[in-house]
């Protein structure tokens, strides 16, 4: 497919302006304008339309094929919330309109839904309080991170170091040292988990915090999740919880309960709102009572006679971590989520998300290498070490997948897994979705021993061949020269 530079011809237009009827400015700063007219492509809106048109349809997404993306989540996004998020009342609210005055009335609702989100989510995680203004997953982690950073600084604690085990999101030791704090990185034992006497003999009263996925990125759940946090805090370090596993325990075991003092959230995780794109997204964290004097402003609070305020008095506050109050639309979409599922249906969505894990996990562990045999939560992690036998690496695997139509698991993470896959199949999917996903995962399998060369020349069926990435990595080139 040509690009939309390459259809371009001079002259053609796809549009047509009237005459401005503004006269221009005789003392206009010159600096300020091109010196070249824009670098744009010339053509008929007949032409743009199908050029875009066919873009979209080489596009791929949850609303057309299966993603076992690993760690990720990517559930299927209910149409009803999308209808919700586009409702006039809360899309033509502008975020300055007046809490006071005869246009108090007007944001009410707009106020009840942050007000309520975060009721609802105090009560999953077991928290305190919830605030939904971070923009995004990570953004809420180091929200998080800030706010242990301000619990230590107001007890006067000399705090240096963040726990994190070696199977950790790689975003956990990133808020950390963004936070000013140094990183302690434990081993994995052999059960899966981090390794509790190296994570002992770490836990000193210079630790500010432990940071822990739960269940973790293998997706095992630690069975000794309480002794960990009782250990860090007899040093006054706090337990951090990155919630990108929550679909994995969801209505079974809430953070605040084993232990963690605060935990960000990702909407589009757990909440089925849409991922992926670079946004935008939601990253709400919640805290105990030691960090809710911490918490950003504005928060929403509610008011004796039942109406609803934006409060800014709260001296103590990291302060505002993001314009206006989050990402309202898709905020909205999370609070249609839950309670269009209430408590039943979001005990579901961890059931069915560990069982769909457990049925894939048992019909592949027998052709794939699995270096930690364990009931999995929501997510498991293969290796591709037997394949490699035969030169065949989990990115030839991976690329396979895309010309059966889907999209490839993770791969290469969690970094302590040789050729790792991992694997997750989300509460969504069907049982014959999953079926046919297990199907080509074995016909890959079975052409890593018979035709190794079909899997390490895939994709052929693609828009784009196997590329050089090696290559294109190191000769970056992003630009377009007419």
């Amino acid at each position: 497919m040509r690009l939309i530079f390459e259809k371009s011809v001079k002259g053609r237009k796809g549009i047509k302006l009237p005459d401005s009827d503004v006269p221009r400015a005789a003392d206009l700063d010159s600096k300020y304008l091109r010196k070249e007219p824009a670098l744009l492509p010339e053509v008929s809106e007949l032409d743009l339309v199908r050029h875009f048109t066919r873009l979209s349809r080489m596009n791929y997404s949850v609303d057309t094929n299966y993603y076992p993306l690993g760690s990720c989540t990517m559930k299927y996004n209910p149409k009803f919330t999308e209808d919700v998020a586009r409702l006039p009342g809360f899309t033509e609210l502008h975020p300055l309109m007046p809490q006071i005055g005869s246009a108090s009335s007007l944001v009410q609702g707009a106020l009840e839904v942050l007000y309520g989100l975060e009721q609802i989510l105090a009560e999953i995680t077991g928290m305190k309080e919830v605030t939904t203004e971070p923009l995004a997953g990570a953004h809420g982690e180091l929200t998080g991170v800030m706010l242990i950073a301000a619990y230590h600084k107001s007890k006067g604690n000399k705090k240096k170091y963040v726990i994190v085990p070696d199977s950790s999101h790689g975003t956990n030791p990133a808020s950390a040292a963004i936070a000013g704090y140094e990183l302690i990185s434990i081993p994995t034992a052999d059960d899966g988990c981090m390794d509790m006497e190296v994570y002992k003999s770490k836990l000193t009263d210079e630790v500010a915090a432990v940071m822990l996925t739960c269940p973790n990125t293998l997706g095992i759940f630690n069975t000794k999740i309480q002794e960990v946090a009782d250990l860090a805090h007899q040093v006054d370090a706090l337990m951090y919880y990155d919630g990108a596993n929550l679909n994995g325990m969801i209505g079974k075991c809430r953070p605040g309960d084993i232990g963690f003092d605060v935990a960000h959230l990702n909407l589009h995780k757990t909440f089925s709102t849409p991922h992926g794109g670079g946004g935008p997204g939601a990253g709400p964290v919640g805290v105990n009572n030691k960090l809710a004097e911490f918490l950003p402003v504005p928060k929403v609070v509610k008011k004796k006679d039942g109406t609803f305020a934006l409060d800014e008095n709260k001296p103590r506050s990291i302060g505002r971590i993001a314009p206006f109050y989050g990402n309202y639309g898709v905020i909205l979409k999370a609070y249609a989520y839950t309670l269009l599922l209430g408590k039943d249906g979001l005990i579901k969505v961890g059931e069915g998300a560990v069982l769909n894990a457990n049925y894939c996990l048992a019909r592949l562990k027998g052709v794939y290498s699995l270096p930690y045999d364990r009931i999995c939560m929501h997510e498991f992690v293969l290796s591709a070490s037997k394949q490699l036998k035969h030169g065949v690496h989990a990115l030839d695997i991976a690329k396979f997948l895309m010309d059966k139509g889907i999209h490839p698991p993770t791969v290469y993470f969690p970094l302590i897994v040789k050729e790792a896959m991992m694997v997750e199949p989300t509460e969504t999917e069907s049982k014959e979705t999953l079926d046919l996903f297990i199907k080509i995962m074995l016909e890959a399998a079975g052409l890593a021993e018979s035709d190794p060369e079909a899997l390490k020349s895939a994709p052929a069926e693609m828009p784009v061949s196997r590329l050089d990435e090696a290559k294109a990595a190191r000769e970056l080139n992003c630009s377009y020269t007419c």
